[in-house]
């Protein structure tokens, strides 16, 4: 027997000793823990069975997940979630949808991704049927929450229409996965999805923004992350907005790349915005804090034939100065998740370490704990940013 030979036994029982670990190692239980939404603001944790992945569809191991203020919203409020046509509540419903983890399983025909990758997960899979889903927008998929014994037409929103990621394993669509470079912690990749949406707000907007202005209200987890991925893009100046309580989170906004910082009890944003640009305004705004007046500000911040991106929803009705936005030509959008595969862009900037991701990132929790987890976001005790239940 010649060397070579030997060596490519020895290499072949290395190789299935190390795929049999493998398999055994992420072999899949009967049942999970998951937390399920009973009324408003209840969570238990429960047994539920593991879930099948179907045709085009996988079964990720859970293994880390960050909790989003759209988390909050559903746990307290219902909305925007749809499920079996309906409020989430009492229905069995497993919320969570930032979240990352392994592929344990593969459905028929997946080929895509290998058992044991790491992956990074969007939140919506569209029909890919529907008017909207054709044209590329299927986080606006018109068959959204179907997906249902009687009414399923192949939507999925993880967390919001079907289980989520408070739990120990989820299926998700083949689409919906982007894989997580090896030397990205589990934390760190729970933030491509916020990362996903800051730049699917900055494609809406217009996508090349190198040397264009930008203004950025509120230094949430998305604004933050608005300001790394546009400087990551070559925008200048970019103007981050906030607050006196946001002055933990402002600073590190200066280390995400902002070139100015603008304090509302300090100055007034507009008057600060146009100082800025020597009176001219911001080429574009992403309105990421919910604020009532933060959607006129935004009018009023941008040059003529601007454009302002909402990414938050704002919990009372607004008042804009709509005769303002047509007589300066300007554009208004609102997106939701992240569209148009912005998610694998973010995840490449990310991997690139373009801009310090991990600093939102601020405090972590066990899947015992989510409740303990979900008080901090949403109180931000300890200034908390983005709480993540690593599982």
């Amino acid at each position: 027997m010649t060397d070579s030979v030997k060596f490519a036994e020895t290499t072949g029982r290395r190789e299935g000793a190390t795929a049999t670990a493998r398999r055994k190692e992420l072999r899949v239980p009967p049942k999970m823990k998951a937390w399920v939404l009973g009324g408003p603001g209840e969570l238990k944790l429960a047994d539920k069975p593991v879930p099948a992945p179907g045709v085009a569809e996988v079964l990720v191991r859970v293994d880390a997940v960050a909790i989003c203020g759209t988390d909050l919203e559903v746990i307290a409020h219902g909305d925007p979630a749809l499920v079996r046509g309906g409020k989430p509540f009492n229905q069995d419903f497993t919320p969570g949808h930032e979240y990352m983890g392994t592929v344990a399983a593969l459905g028929p025909g997946v080929d895509e991704f290998a058992v044991g990758e790491r992956v990074a997960v969007e939140i919506h899979a569209g029909c890919g049927r529907c008017e909207r889903c054709r044209e590329g927008m299927y986080t606006a998929c018109l068959n959204y929450g179907m997906n249902y014994p009687g009414h399923d037409k192949g939507h999925r929103a993880n967390g919001f229409t079907t289980d989520g990621g408070f739990a120990e394993y989820a299926v998700n669509h083949v689409n919906t996965l982007v894989r997580v470079p090896r030397a990205m912690s589990d934390e760190e990749a729970t933030l491509i999805v916020t990362a996903g949406t800051a730049t699917y707000g900055l494609d809406v907007l217009g996508g090349l923004i190198a040397g264009q202005s930008l203004a950025v209200i509120g230094p949430g987890p998305i604004g933050l992350m608005a300001v790394g991925v546009a400087k990551a893009l070559g925008a200048t100046p970019v103007i981050l907005i906030g607050t006196q309580r946001d002055r933990g989170r402002l600073d590190i906004g200066r280390r995400f790349g902002a070139d100015e910082i603008v304090t509302a009890e300090e100055s007034d944003p507009v008057e600060a915005v146009r100082r800025i640009t020597r009176g001219r305004g911001v080429d574009y705004a992403m309105e990421c804090s919910g604020a009532p007046k933060a959607v006129n500000q935004a009018a009023y911040m941008v040059s003529r034939g601007g454009r302002i991106c909402l990414a938050a929803f704002a919990h009372e009705p607004v008042l804009v100065d709509v005769a303002h936005l047509v007589s300066n030509n300007i554009y208004v959008f609102g997106i939701r998740g992240e569209g148009r595969s912005a998610t694998r862009r973010a995840a490449a900037l990310m991997a690139e370490q373009r801009f310090p991701a991990k600093l939102v990132h601020t405090h972590t929790f066990s899947l015992e704990e989510v409740p303990t987890a979900i008080r901090y976001a949403a109180e931000r005790v300890e200034d908390a940013i983005k709480v993540v239940v690593k599982i």
